[in-house]
């Protein structure tokens, strides 16, 4: 396998030296940038005009009372508005405040004579600088806002901060008080216009009770309303109830008391009832001493004695008059129930009727009835609307000046507070290392050209033979050992490694623009086989702008042109070197009728003729993307090299070129990567400084008192 062919394309990623090679080759650009943007951000610093702050701290707080209200509603400043603090922000900035601040400071005319302007500045325009010298800034987790001013004059700064801290405050007071005015003023018009319309009601009222005869007797009173008739139902009511629980009661004793055996009967009366009858008592007592003497007198005389005889008379007597009593009280019973049982009914039949009269009154005094609904509606609306406009009028009266506080007030500055040279100073170094680093990878981005070999090898699918560094001088100049030559030494080797037959001995350097090195590519690279030992002859076949010829300080009158015309002989145009086994064949003129000659029999002939003559035969041409004379000379010599210049033309103009070169059946043998500043590309050190260093280390061994050096060099044997 071809071991310089080009791998497949890898994927691309950018690692840290990615970017810092951008920043390396692109250092101009950052430098210079970082430089203006500090340079100007110093500059202006020191040339800005001063200014002074001062802060006045206010509290502020939405509008309520400094004690609660009279009508005991909670505060209103315990409701969270997340937009309070905002909303006041722009009140003080606002053209209300503004405004009132430059009238009680005449700043029209003091900015007038300030600034020597030719007449009194507007309200407006006073407004407009008023506003921009004008920050407020809340403290974190507090209800209190710093108003600070900047000013030229401390005391001015001072003085308008101030100001504006003490109208705020009176604004907030005039405000609160405004609304609560409007507010009383409309409850005193509504109160009044309520009060028309109860008189309107009560007059009503008053002709509808003429009218309907209504004996309403709470009529000019707030109580309840109570006519005639549910006078009379309450009353018949109340006795009918106290006539059934008499009714209830007595016939209940009556019927217990029927349930008794007439002993039972005689010795229960006496206690239930309500009234006890004494005659009774005294006769059960009279019966019971009787009755104890009898048993005395058993017992000493007999039962004939007269004494015996008539106790028993006596207690004879007393019984018949206690059963004669308990009957009478027994039928004194059931009259008194009987008498409660008509008072219960005669009651329940004046209650029947009452409720009769109560509705038919009802039903024929409506109308009165609802009148005098609307007027306590009225009445009620009224006295709550009177209550209300008392209790405004008590609020206003409260203080609230707590609603707006001044904390601190605004003292003239110490020093000045702008610019603040030291942060803008390091800003704009900031600034200006960002911009120019961003300035750096952004052209680095537009920038399509080719940078790296992993950019060719990937867009061209092509192996890059060579990388040759920045400002080569010429081998025939230097010498063999010169530093430069070791580039060159690498392509010699990588070119005749990448030869696949020994006989391909015609080299045709191309390029796809102009000023991308070709000529001294082809100039040294000669010089590198020529020093080697082959015979070597260089071709100047740019016919339009020739510049080999100046390289070797040789005359350019007579050359290919002269030959192919038939001017002149091959040996009189080739012309021989320093190098003895260099030679040269300039372009000579080209006849303006003559700019197809590339392409002619006799430059065939020639090339064959030349590759018989010379170990190798290097074509320079022009730009491949210019004239055709290079696809020209791609398809007729052995092996083409293309030089592309590192960071010069963008990679789709290089694979144009390379295109160009297949199509017309050259054989592109690879890449030559040029112009490469080392010291500015790390990618590319170990092309260059690997071998300087150990370069210039074997030029010390060499040197007297070292080791030496390899004193026999083998040279590539010539081909004849």
């Amino acid at each position: 396998m071809d071991p310089l062919k080009a791998p497949s394309a890898p994927e691309t990623k950018l690692h840290f030296l990615d970017y810092w090679r951008i920043i390396r080759i692109r250092k101009t650009v950052i430098i210079a940038v970082f430089l203006l943007v500090a340079i100007t951000a110093t500059f202006v610093t020191f040339f800005l005009p001063v200014s002074y702050s001062s802060k006045a701290t206010i509290k502020i707080e939405r509008d309520s009372t400094d004690v609660p209200s009279v009508n005991g509603q909670p505060s209103v400043s315990g409701i969270y508005d997340p937009y309070f603090i905002q909303t006041e922000f722009e009140v003080i900035r606002s053209q209300v405040i503004l405004d009132k601040v430059i009238e009680k400071l005449n700043l029209n005319e003091a900015w007038h004579v300030k600034h020597n302007t030719p007449g009194l500045y507007k309200t407006y325009e006073s407004r407009q600088m008023l506003t921009g010298m004008i920050e407020l800034h809340p403290q974190r987790n507090t209800s209190l806002i710093d108003i600070t001013v900047f000013s030229d004059d401390k005391d001015e700064a001072a003085k308008i901060a101030n100001t504006v801290a003490d109208l705020y405050q009176q604004y907030r007071y005039e405000v609160r008080q405004k609304l609560i005015t409007g507010g009383i003023k409309a409850f005193e018009g509504e109160l009044e216009a309520q009060d028309v319309k109860v008189r309107e009601a009560e007059t009503n009222v008053d002709e509808l009770r003429e009218k309907y005869q209504v004996t309403d007797t709470a009529a000019q009173s707030a109580q309840a309303s109570t006519t005639l008739e549910q006078v009379n139902v309450l009353h018949y009511n109340s006795q009918k109830i106290d006539a059934e629980v008499q009714y209830v009661r007595e016939l209940t004793v009556l019927n217990e008391l029927k349930k008794l055996d007439p002993a039972q009967l005689r010795q229960t009366l006496p206690t239930t009832s309500s009234s006890p009858d004494s005659i009774l008592t005294e006769l059960l007592q009279e019966k019971i001493a009787a009755e104890t003497t009898l048993v005395k007198l058993s017992s000493s005389l007999g039962e004939k004695s007269p004494e015996i005889i008539s106790t028993q008379k006596l207690i004879k007597e007393l019984d018949d008059k206690i059963t004669d009593r308990v009957g009478g009280i027994m039928q004194s019973l059931e009259t008194k129930v009987a008498s409660f049982k008509a008072v219960m009914e005669t009651s329940q039949k004046a209650v029947d009727d009452a409720k009769t009269n109560d509705i038919a009154s009802t039903a024929a005094t409506r109308p009165y009835w609802l009148a005098k609904e609307d007027l306590d509606r009225l009445k009620k609306f009224r006295d709550m609307l009177a209550v209300r406009t008392a209790m405004e009028e008590v609020d206003k009266r409260m203080p609230t000046t707590t609603q707006v506080e001044i904390i601190n007030k605004a003292e003239p500055g110490l020093r000045p507070v702008r610019p603040n040279k030291t942060l803008n100073i390091v800003l704009g170094v900031v600034i200006g290392l960002v911009v120019g680093l961003g300035l750096a990878f952004f052209i680095e981005y537009l920038d399509t050209s080719v940078k790296t070999i992993d950019d060719v090898e990937r867009t061209l699918q092509a192996p890059v033979l060579g990388v040759i560094p920045q400002d080569v001088g010429l081998l025939l100049d230097e010498g063999a050992e010169s530093p430069h030559a070791e580039a060159y030494r690498v392509l010699h080797t990588n070119l005749l490694f990448s030869r696949k037959d020994d006989k391909l001995n015609s080299v045709a350097v191309v390029s796809a623009g102009a000023g991308e090195g070709k000529s001294t590519t082809v100039m040294t690279l000669a010089t590198v086989f020529a020093q080697g030992g082959r015979r070597v002859l260089i071709v100047d076949s740019d016919l339009r702008r020739p510049t080999l010829h100046k390289l070797l300080r040789v005359t350019n009158s007579v050359g290919l042109t002269n030959y192919l015309l038939k001017q002149n002989t091959l040996e009189e145009v080739i012309q021989t070197t320093t190098l003895g086994t260099l030679d040269f064949l300039p372009s000579g003129k080209l006849p303006s009728s003559s700019l197809g000659i590339l392409n002619s029999a006799q430059m065939k002939d020639l090339i064959t003729e030349l590759k018989q003559r010379y170990d190798f035969v290097f074509f320079d041409s022009p730009p491949i993307m210019g004239v055709s004379d290079a696809s020209i000379l791609a398809s007729e010599v052995d092996i083409t090299l293309q030089v592309i210049q590192y960071r010069r033309y963008p990679q789709p103009m290089n694979i144009r070129a390379k295109q160009l070169i297949e199509k017309v059946g050259g054989n592109l043998i690879g890449i030559v990567l040029n112009n490469i500043n080392m010291s500015q590309d790390e990618n590319y050190y170990y092309y260059s400084g690997y071998y300087h260093d150990y370069y210039s280390k074997n030029e010390d061994e060499a040197m007297p008192g070292g080791s030496g050096g390899d004193k026999s060099r083998t040279d590539i044997k010539p081909k004849y």
